[in-house]
Order: C-alpha cells, then structure tokens, then sequence
C-alpha cells in the first residue's frame, strides 16, 4: 500500500440511525413507529430515551466538529415528519431536522442522510400492512419528495433505503408477524419487491426535484466463502450471496432480478406479485452510488436435510446452509468471527458487477462496556478492528477502486434493535443504563481520540 492512498477531500464520516439514537419517541408531534418499543423485553433498552440526541443534538454536533467529521451519515425518522396515515407533514418534525442539518452544514459536515432506516410508521402498518401493500410505495413516494423539497440545495447526498435484507425480513421492524414460516418467506421477498419499486420511484422523483444531488442504496454486503473447496460448498456460497446480496443491488441498480434468483424464486412459489408497467418503473432509474455496511463475513456449504427455519429469515434457503468458519476469531456480540479481509473481498465483487463509487457507511465492532474508574472507556479492541478494515479500504483505493468515504457505526452509543445498551459500538460513551437513561452524558473513548488522528492525517498513521 503506498504512503496514504486516500485521496484529498476523502469523506472521513461517522453513521447513526435515527430511531437508535434520538429518543423523544412522543415529541414534538412524531407518531408511532415500529421500533419505538424495541425488544418489548424488560430489563432491555427501548428507542423511547435511546441516546436522547433529540435534547443532545447540538452537543453531538459539536462532538463531531472536534472529531473532525466530513460526514454524518445520519437518518431521519418518517414517523417524526409524517406522524400518521394521512401524510400530512408535521411542521415541528421538519424544525428538527432542519436545526440539526443547518448546524452540521455551519460546522462544515455534510449531512448524508438516510429517507429509512428500519423504522417503520406504525400507523401505516396498522392501515394497510406497511411494505406488504403496495399502498406503501405511494406513501413512501409522498415522504421523500416532502424531504427532497424541503431540504434541497442542503442535502446532497440520500440514501433511499439501509440493508433492505434485515428491513424486510425483520417482523419487529416492519410489523410483520406472519407465523407461518412458508408464507413468511413469502410476504418478505413480496415488501422487497415494493421497496425496490419505491426506491426507484423515488430516485427517478430526486432527479426532477434536485438533479444536483446523489442518491443510493445502502446494502449489508453478505460476503459468502465457501466451507470447502468442493463444488457443491462453492455453489452453495454463491447461491446464498445471490440470495442475500445481488438480488437486492441488482434490483437498485438494474432494475431486475439476477437469473438464478428469478427461477429460484419460481420454483419455490416464491416470486411476488407484480403488475403491468413495473419493469419500465424498475428500469427507469439508476443509483449513484453504493453505500457499504460490513461487519464480518459467513460461510456456507452444500443445503443437507430440511429448511431450518431456526436462523435469520434471510438465511433460511432450500440450497444452501450457513455453517461456522473455523479460521476467525469470535467475540461475544461477533459469533460470526472478525474478518477485515472480507471488506475488499466484498467491495471488489460488488464494484466489478455494477461499477459505481461506494462509501462505506457501517463498520464496526461491538463490546459490553461500563465506565472505567477513570471516568474513561478504553477499547483498544475497537481501534485494532476500525485499523484493520481501514487498511482493507487503502489496498481498494490503491486498486483504483472508487470509495469515497468511511463511516464506522457508530458516532454514539446506539441502542440496538435487540439488545438495547449492552452491545455498544460507538466512538463517543452514552452513560446510561438498560433501564436508566440517567442524563445520557457524553464521554469519549480512547478509539474517539484515535480516529480524530486518522481523520487529520487522512490515513492510517505510520
């Protein structure tokens, strides 16, 4: 790797959601929203406080600004700016955000945001199922134009859906709850197909709006190797990537499904519904981008016995089986193991089949972490597992490969969608409990100071 192959004005960034970090589940007139409830575990977490960056967001910003931020990757909550069925905007919602983004453009960081980021309107659930009608796609259609209008000249960057692979298979994020697992698969590859349709509308939608600026998907990249060297183990790893992965960016990007997961779907009684006219809506745009979230990799060998449905819905497959890879080291929130080499692996692949520029907006490790008696957070950990995969971003950008920014997940402490406060990836400490939110003080870790180096050197530091 040469000296510093990251290139001047590289979007060194950092990325949050909105539902995980912002709390003021009631206020300031936001609805109901799937995930305000999180777990519904005692003794878990909820988004109801979260991070509390609603009555912190000025704090947080200047945080950023003394990281040395180019980029907040950043979401918005659909239920703060349209809080029910009738889509009417909420003006308090939109003054949020608009104070948040006009403070992040006076400190100099470029807000990317996210129009959604698993959390679904529960009132829209409850009217017609969310992402399981096609009622959805028109709602969706109506929020983002609201955003691309009311922002536009201050956002340039969008990120039309995050990791549509856990946002359409997750029942608890988008209110399905389809107990029978056949019709399950079902209903999922159905919300995906309408999320593809909306994303598509809503790129063709930004182009008349503000044809200045780039918008995207953001894919968790699903890096597959195979458990042996024999045929059926590599078939099965490319199989379970085209069924986890290529599907979706294929659908972002070209607008139709690859040729093995078309027959794979028919032949299961898979394939959604679709109507006249679907395919010129799916070919009539295309993304400018790709935004990258990679954690660690998997592997996979030839499908034996029956479906086992006991896993993660985008796992369960009639021809393939997801299976331990023995050469990585595993941590209590990373079973899968720690695999920086899978980030180029991935990226190439993905750059070679679509050739777009890509960001990485998510890359992180998680750890359960208390305050030391210091009153600090030490997480060599962390700054070894950002180290490693930033290293993998240098070799790809040495390649030629067109990255144009990293984003570690996570700027904050977030709450997680299932284990609330006790898996922490952020960069900054929230001091708060599962169950006591306390005053949500900020304290920065010792990877917050490491990354602050990285940023003002533009690269790893010798």
């Amino acid at each position: 790797m040469s000296n510093n192959p990251f290139p001047k004005g590289f979007l060194w960034g950092a990325s949050t959601s909105a539902f995980q970090v912002e709390g003021g589940y009631n206020e300031g007139g936001k609805g109901p929203a799937t995930t305000d409830l999180g777990t519904g575990k005692p003794g878990v977490a909820d988004c109801t406080v979260a991070a509390d960056h609603y009555h912190h967001w000025r704090e947080d910003v200047d945080l950023m600004a003394e990281l040395g931020l180019k980029v907040y990757r950043m979401g918005f909550s659909w239920s703060r700016i349209m809080p029910d069925k009738t889509l009417e905007p909420n003006p308090e919602g939109l003054a949020f955000y608009d104070q948040l983004v006009d403070y992040l453009l006076e400190k100099g960081i470029e807000p990317l945001v996210t129009l959604y980021h698993f959390e679904c309107p529960q009132k829209l659930v409850d009217a017609f199922g969310g992402w399981r009608s096609r009622e959805m796609i028109d709602a969706y259609l109506k929020y983002a134009e609201v955003c691309f209008t009311h922002f536009k000249g201050r956002i340039k960057r969008w990120v039309t859906v995050n990791e549509q692979l856990v946002a359409t298979s997750a029942g608890p994020l988008n209110g399905n709850f389809e107990p029978n697992p056949d019709k399950n698969l079902k209903n999922i590859y159905q919300m995906s197909y309408n999320v593809s349709l909306a994303e598509h509308k809503a790129i063709s939608l930004l182009r008349q709006i503000d044809p200045s600026a780039q918008i995207g998907p953001v894919c968790a990249i699903q890096v597959v190797y195979p458990n042996t060297s024999r045929g059926e183990d590599v078939l099965a790893a490319e199989n379970a990537e085209e069924l986890t992965e290529f599907y979706l960016l294929d659908m972002s990007v070209r607008g139709e499904y690859p040729p093995y997961v078309a027959d794979y779907l028919k032949r299961y009684n898979l394939y959604p519904e679709t109507e006249d006219g679907d395919d010129i809506v799916l070919k009539a745009s295309k993304p400018d981008f790709i935004g990258i979230n990679y954690y660690f990799s998997v592997c996979a060998k030839k499908k034996e016995g029956l479906v086992n449905y006991d896993q993660p819905p985008f796992w369960v497959s009639h021809e393939f089986d997801i299976c331990e890879n023995t050469h990585f080291v595993k941590t209590e929130w990373m079973n899968m193991g720690i695999d920086p080499i899978g980030l180029r692996v991935g990226i190439r692949k993905v750059y070679n089949r679509y050739q777009l520029p890509m960001i990485v907006t998510e890359n992180g490790v998680a750890y359960s972490e208390t305050l030391g008696e210091d009153n600090c957070i030490h997480d060599p950990y962390r700054i070894d597992y950002l180290a490693k995969h930033i290293e993998q971003v240098g070799f790809l950008l040495n390649e030629g490969v067109p990255i144009f920014g990293y984003c570690p997940w996570s700027f904050i402490d977030v709450v997680s969608s299932r284990q609330g406060f006790s898996k922490r990836y952020g960069l900054v400490y929230i001091d708060r409990t599962e169950t006591d939110p306390k005053e949500c003080r900020r304290v920065k870790k010792d990877s917050f100071y490491w990354y602050q180096r990285i940023i003002a050197n533009n690269g790893l530091l010798e």
